[in-house]
């Protein structure tokens, strides 16, 4: 996508973040975990209206395995930003541990806390079947039931357990719930935007994924809606991958290491920590044609450049698919002078989007 920078004024923008708690080469998972940290602290300051982590498993470069850990000590750095998952696998998770997790986030944060629930692997096919030695909560044929459960146990009302022989045995995921995590489903094809409509609830599009698909899902989510309880209406916001820096030479060169990750993802490479830019810089001749196409093919879906352009590109995105949010995942890569224990890069996306976008 391109961003060259213009002089027309951007309207202001709802925008979150999508964290998989970056590795990069050299760094320690301690080192990437308080790299996250103040990042979600930038965010909270900086006026971001959530802050989402994704599970992944198995991944040199990915520290993001378990949300609702990473989510609870985000709830120690913050005071006004949503926290939450983007999202819990549920087939690798028993659907009462999942509720009894997030309830109590809510208890520790109240009002703030989102529960994103997909039903992707996150992970290869080995670590999958690990995940999955749980018998019947791991049957992917079983999701929307697991769905329904999850949402009547974080209630306050709780769950009603019948027995076939008679009478009901009352479940909850807290004692004395006085508000529950908000529950989004997410996912990238057409089943989980109309398994959203049909529960009547908000739906994500996972487009910093792939972006196939997205017109699709978002027509089938709204003209497939049913009213329920907790959303009298459609509610849905975007994701997309996100790069700002004070100019465009930057932003392209901080781009290179995320983008080379998603040419070996999708080429089938071995996989490693992510680069510096420097060692992205320095590799450009390792890659074949097939792995360059897939580098552009990214490239044009992302959103990289100066701030102003950056601003403008996400602005009319969001117009285009009447959403007044969109959740950035920011696909920086760091020099090898930067520290460990921080992200400059990625705060910096922040902090020059919010001034863009008046966030704050």
């Amino acid at each position: 996508m391109n961003t060259d920078a213009t002089t027309t004024p951007v309207p202001d923008l709802s925008l979150s973040v999508l964290d998989l708690v970056p590795v990069r080469t050299g760094q320690t998972s301690a080192q990437a975990v308080a790299a996250s940290l103040d990042l979600v602290a930038a965010a909270d300051r900086l006026g971001f209206r959530r802050y989402w982590f994704a599970e992944h498993h198995n991944m040199p470069a990915v520290a993001s395995t378990t949300p609702p850990v990473l989510a609870a000590a985000a709830a120690a750095r913050t005071s006004r930003i949503r926290l939450g998952s983007g999202g819990v696998m549920l087939p690798n998770h028993s659907p009462l541990v999942v509720a009894e997790q997030f309830a109590a986030l809510e208890a520790i944060a109240p009002g703030r806390i989102d529960l994103g629930i997909g039903r992707a692997p996150g992970s290869d096919p080995v670590i999958t079947q690990l995940l999955r030695q749980s018998g019947t909560t791991s049957d992917v044929e079983r999701f929307p039931e697991h769905v329904r459960d999850i949402v009547s146990l974080v209630s306050a009302e709780g769950a009603a357990l019948r027995f076939t022989s008679g009478g009901t045995y009352d479940v909850h995921a807290t004692p004395a719930a006085t508000s529950v995590p908000e529950v989004w489903l997410l996912g990238s094809s057409d089943y989980s935007a109309q398994l959203a409509a049909s529960f009547g609830l908000p739906y994500v599009f996972a487009n910093h994924f792939s972006g196939e698909g997205l017109e699709r899902a978002l027509e089938l989510y709204r003209t497939q809606f049913q009213p329920s309880e907790a959303l009298a209406a459609p509610r849905t916001f975007l994701t997309a991958n996100v790069l700002v820096a004070p100019t465009s030479e930057e932003a392209e060169a901080r781009a290179l290491p995320n983008l080379r990750m998603t040419a070996r993802l999708r080429t089938n490479r071995p996989l490693g920590a992510l680069e510096t830019v420097e060692q992205a810089q320095a590799g450009a001749s390792d890659f074949d044609a097939l792995a360059e196409s897939f580098m552009t093919s990214a490239r044009a879906k992302w959103f990289v450049g100066a701030p102003r352009a950056v601003a403008e590109s996400l602005r009319a995105f969001a117009t285009r698919h009447g959403v007044d949010e969109v959740m950035i995942s920011p696909v920086v890569g760091s020099y090898e002078n930067e520290p460990m224990d921080a992200a400059p890069g990625r705060v910096r996306t922040l902090e020059l989007l919010s001034s863009e976008l008046r966030l704050s």
